[in-house]
């Protein structure tokens, strides 16, 4: 007579990479999250599934990740109707070692999504590039016959898409590739997988490839926007990077409230900042990117996941357990890393434990290094970090210069037979080449800025511009900035105080317990005439009368048993 909650059947949506393509889907109340990816991912015939996700915008505005091992019904149970978008969540540190066309292909869409929506920040020069190679990609070779006028701008690339840009793009479309008769660095010849490869070898190049920006402030209230993809966690100011901590530093992430708090090692000193984030929510969702970037990008082996808990005292209950394979156990799944050994994992795995503990591993004593100021556990600061203005020639951009960790480094090495058409140094090189004014149209900054973190028609949050900062305003870290005090013999230095949770919290227990016990016998015992208003107030009569005077008489009758 009544269906059992096993037999009711909830549909829902997911929009794919391309907006007009959308997949009609159900699932049952018991159907957990990978259910509903991995059928996505055998409608568009996936296999390497592990870099993608499922994303849905809650009631309150903010986005979630699919969690693949929790019920989807739980997840996304005051959404109506149930929308879920399809998207890149892991970008691979070099598309060009994927396996499957398909799966390099859905790359290629993600980062065309975000150039269009001003996450992939780029130069003009660099932006045309890229068009162009869309262009050639979509449309083939430049044909005066069937490309006439003004064709680039029936088509939506950039955010920031100015006559001059569209212009350049059509440029690089009509000329020849180079190295063929005539070539002067266009893409006229180049075959739609050949365009698609020099698109991903571009893009993943630049500092905002695979960066999602998350809106947050820094101790002196500056706007800033927070990245975190395979080469750690990075700043952007103004559409600059401005921070960047690699996954080698982080020792630590977790928050408290608003507050998003990285917790660094460098040698012989460590190090914490701290990020505002808009809403609590927010600042969680910031917290569970960060970890599962780190995680999918250091572990050796999801089975040293534990569980992590966000540590603040007011993020208690909000813990994380990582779900899938990482990177490494991709790449020796597809035979670019030889399998490490037992002694390599069981390090490994206690370096997974060790950062699942939810006590900041920092001294809770003050240190001054050379970045100006105390670094302090849970601090509101957003330290600037030195970083070399200057490249050498053998630290020079060559397609990899952006790869981190040691599994993508010998996968590189691996394949480097594979990729070997690909001239070394030449990151784009016939972009510098092709040099062109078209800095007073196109504002690579405010696209950053204006980026929206989903489209409009799948998510409700928004980042606000703030405007380029003032030249004084820009300045003032590097002000602050004075040289390292000179360094303490280790025998000299204190050893840190370890952290006990019964000595912070019973202290501050007593402390309230004395406050509200005060409070009660100044209101209930005293004729002061502020407090006559509020003790004639019903609440605080009724109170007196059911709780207070029969206490004080139970603890009078005690105390004279007593004595």
């Amino acid at each position: 007579m009544f269906k059992s909650r096993g037999d009711i059947v909830y549909k829902c949506t997911v929009r794919l990479l391309e907006d007009t393509e959308i997949l009609e889907c159900e699932f049952h109340p018991s159907y957990k999250g990978k259910y509903l990816l991995d059928h996505v991912c055998s409608q568009l015939n996936l296999t390497e599934t592990d870099y993608f996700g499922l994303r849905y915008v809650d009631a309150g505005g903010q986005r979630h990740w699919l969690h693949m091992a929790k019920l989807i019904l739980k997840q996304v149970k005051d959404a109506s109707p149930i929308l879920f978008s399809f998207r890149v969540k892991f970008y691979p540190p070099n598309p060009l070692l994927l396996k499957e066309d398909v799966t390099r292909f859905q790359v290629y869409l993600q980062l065309k999504r975000d150039l269009l929506h001003g996450r992939l920040y780029c130069t003009a020069n660099e932006a045309a590039m890229l068009g162009a190679l869309i262009i050639q990609i979509e449309l083939g070779d430049y044909d005066p016959n069937i490309h006439v006028g003004n064709y680039v701008s029936e088509m939506r690339l950039l955010l920031r898409q100015t006559d001059s840009i569209e212009a350049r793009i059509q440029e690089i479309h009509r000329e020849p590739v180079e190295g063929t008769p005539g070539g002067s660095g266009g893409v006229k010849g180049m075959s739609t997988q050949e365009a698609e490869r020099q698109f991903l070898k571009i893009a993943c190049q630049l500092d905002t490839y695979g960066i999602d920006p998350h809106p947050v402030k820094d101790h002196r209230g500056n706007q800033l926007y927070l990245g975190i993809n395979h080469g750690g966690i990075m700043t952007f100011q103004g559409g600059r990077k401005t921070h960047h901590f690699k996954w080698s530093e982080v020792h630590k992430i977790n928050f408290e409230g608003r507050m998003f708090i990285v917790h660094l090692n460098y040698p012989e000193k460590k190090h914490t900042v701290g990020f505002k984030c808009p809403s609590g929510a927010s600042c969680r969702h910031v917290w569970c990117c960060a970890i599962e970037q780190m995680l999918f990008f250091t572990l050796a082996s999801s089975s040293d996941a534990c569980v992590y808990s966000g540590g603040g005292l007011f993020s208690w209950g909000t813990k994380f357990k990582y779900v899938g394979r990482t990177e490494r156990e991709i790449l020796e799944r597809d035979g670019l890393l030889a399998p490490r050994d037992h002694q390599d994992e069981g390090s490994s795995t206690s370096g997974g434990k060790r950062k699942a503990s939810s006590v900041p591993a920092t001294p809770s004593t003050p240190m001054t290094g050379d970045f100006g100021y105390s670094s302090l556990p849970r601090s509101t600061h957003s330290a600037p970090l030195e970083e070399s203005a200057s490249v050498s020639a053998s630290e020079a951009c060559n397609g990899g210069c952006l790869l981190a960790g040691p599994a993508v480094d010998i996968a590189l090495a691996a394949s480097a037979s594979a990729l070997g058409d690909d001239k070394p140094g030449q990151c784009a090189c016939h972009i510098a080449e092709t040099r062109i004014a078209l800095a007073s149209d196109y504002n690579p900054r405010d696209s950053f800025e204006h980026s929206s973190t989903e489209s409009a028609a799948t998510s409700h949050t928004h980042i606000t511009h703030t405007g380029p900062p003032t030249a004084a305003g820009g300045g003032s870290s590097n002000e602050e900035w004075r040289a390292p005090p000179a360094p303490v013999p280790p025998a000299l230095q204190p050893p840190p105080r370890p952290f006990s949770l019964l000595r912070a919290f019973v202290p501050s227990f007593v402390f309230v317990w004395i406050s509200l016990a005060v409070l009660t016998l100044l209101v209930f015992e005293t004729d002061w005439a502020p407090l006559r208003p509020l003790k004639r107030k019903p609440e605080l009569v009724s109170l007196r009368h059911h709780y207070y005077a029969p206490l004080k008489e139970y603890l009078r009758k005690k105390v004279i048993e007593l004595f």
